[in-house]
């Protein structure tokens, strides 16, 4: 089976077929940098960071830009608030960016666009717009002419009679149409602005990510992701002005994708409602791996409900993953034994057959919530295998373990644990203690051993005794 993804503009799964064969240009809509992402935003990052490890894994050379909106309203307004200058903003939530991501196993982009960076190439697409014919100066604001353009409401599925009725306008733009949108804003006191052919000003959002993804990707690109949030107006705006820039024939994007919403409580989070929560948090009070399993536990054009149950069990999901890794690994030093008699041709047959399953799950329009059933499939294989076999032959292991790390590069789910690094300063005085603490057992000598599994237990590490030995991992 080749890759199929839903594509939001036709609304039906399409075969895969990228622009330039064996390479995927992929553009993700980013944070708008004045504070720390909450968890809705935390869904999009880690979920289009699995479609982009899929790919890699399916072979393609995936080039990956993701944007820092670091000017704009909000920015404005918070760096007023705070007393300090936007770009001072911006540098403190894109290290702070970093820092969550980094937690929740989402990988660096190849490129990260900041908006203040690309002022001549946004000018420059502007430039373009107007001269095709899509765009007019209001003194001192250029405007995108939605009349102009007859393919406007495409991505959103909506008429423009439809969207002028639930349009806001706003006293002083001095546009022609109600959903005319701003490609410029000249200066207001007290904002960052920039030279232009039309007076010093600053971008709007939208062309913002039109002139960042074409340097980057390109006038057409295959895919372009983001929340179900950004589809319209972000996302239409941006598939208007970008395609009217090039005047090609061409689509912006040959295939848009979307996530479902986040729910607290069954209720879509606001700040209006007191259901916000930041990720910084979210990650604070639960392990980062079980936020990241959560939000791969749903099929990610579904909505996903995020409760306090959902995270224990996420956290829960992640720790028997870990274990099974654990005891994989505990195992391979002890019960290695290429005598026995396991037979490990039906073994590698039957997690041949379970990663033909993995491949079908992902490349169904990458169904995360069936491929981590079939991860756990694999991991009940192995665990029966350690269960009811002493000893086992050293492909066994080789191909367990293979198996547990290609998933794992895939979803990002497992992690490693502490136990498993030999050299790490922290592992070796642990080993010391544990072997301390054997020595009392066979001394008799019960209270130093108490308090030694006391000791390690406040520093979150659990002990498992087994006929082979004492294991240890971390708690999540």
């Amino acid at each position: 089976m080749s890759l199929v993804l839903f594509n939001d503009l036709t609304r039906k799964k399409e075969k895969f077929i990228p622009i330039k064969e064996g390479h995927v240009s992929f553009y993700s809509c980013g944070p708008t940098v004045y504070d720390y992402f909450h968890v809705g935003n935390a869904r999009p990052f880690i979920v289009f960071d699995v479609l982009r490890r899929w790919l890699e894994h399916s072979g393609y050379k995936v080039t990956f830009v993701q944007n820092f909106t670091d000017i704009d309203d909000k920015m404005i307004h918070r760096a007023h608030k705070e007393n300090i200058t936007v770009k001072e903003l911006a540098e403190k939530f894109i290290s702070e960016y970093n820092k969550d991501a980094e937690a929740l196993g989402i990988r660096k982009p190849d490129v990260s666009p900041r908006a203040t960076e690309h002022i001549p190439e946004i000018i420059n697409t502007i430039e373009k717009i107007i001269a095709n014919g899509h765009a007019y100066v209001s003194e001192g604001d250029v405007y995108f002419d939605i009349q102009s353009w007859p393919k406007y409401g495409s991505l959103c599925k909506q008429n423009l009679e439809d969207l002028e009725a639930g349009a806001r306008v706003d006293p002083t733009e001095k546009k022609k149409d109600p959903l005319d949108f701003a490609l410029w804003k000249a200066e207001k006191p007290g904002e960052p602005s920039w030279e232009s052919p039309w007076g010093k000003g600053r971008p709007g959002w939208h062309i913002e990510c039109s002139a960042m993804s074409s340097k980057y990707l390109g006038e057409n690109i295959d895919i372009h992701s983001g929340g179900v949030d950004l589809m319209f107006p972000h996302h239409e705006n941006e598939a208007a002005q970008s395609e009217a820039a090039s005047n090609n024939g061409k689509p912006f994007v040959n295939y848009w994708l979307h996530n479902g919403f986040l729910l607290i409580d069954s209720e879509k989070m606001s700040k209006s409602l007191g259901n916000f929560l930041t990720a910084r948090a979210a990650i604070e009070k639960y392990p980062p791996l079980a936020l990241r399993f959560f939000m791969l536990s749903a099929h990610y054009r579904s909505p996903i409900n995020f409760t306090p149950e959902g995270l224990e069990q996420a956290a829960a999901g992640v720790m028997r993953l870990r274990n099974c890794k654990i005891d994989l690994d505990f195992a391979s030093h002890t019960r290695k034994n290429n005598k026995s008699d396991f037979d490990i041709n039906k073994f590698e047959s039957e997690l041949n057959e379970l990663d033909k399953k993995f491949a079908e799950a992902m490349d169904d329009d990458f169904n995360t919530a069936a491929a981590m059933g079939i991860l756990f499939d694999v991991v009940y294989l192995i665990n029966t295998s350690l269960k009811e076999h002493e000893f086992l032959p050293e492909e066994f292991f080789e191909s367990s373990l293979k198996a547990l790390n290609t998933y794992d590069e895939i979803l990002g789910v497992i992690g490693s644990d502490d136990s498993e690094s030999e050299n790490d300063d922290e592992s070796k005085e642990i080993e010391k203690l544990i072997s301390e603490r054997t020595e009392a057992r066979k001394n008799k000598n019960f209270a130093r051993s108490d308090e030694i599994r006391n000791l390690l237990k406040a520093r979150g590490i659990v002990l498992e005794d087994t006929p082979q030995g004492t294991k240890w991992k971390r708690e999540l």
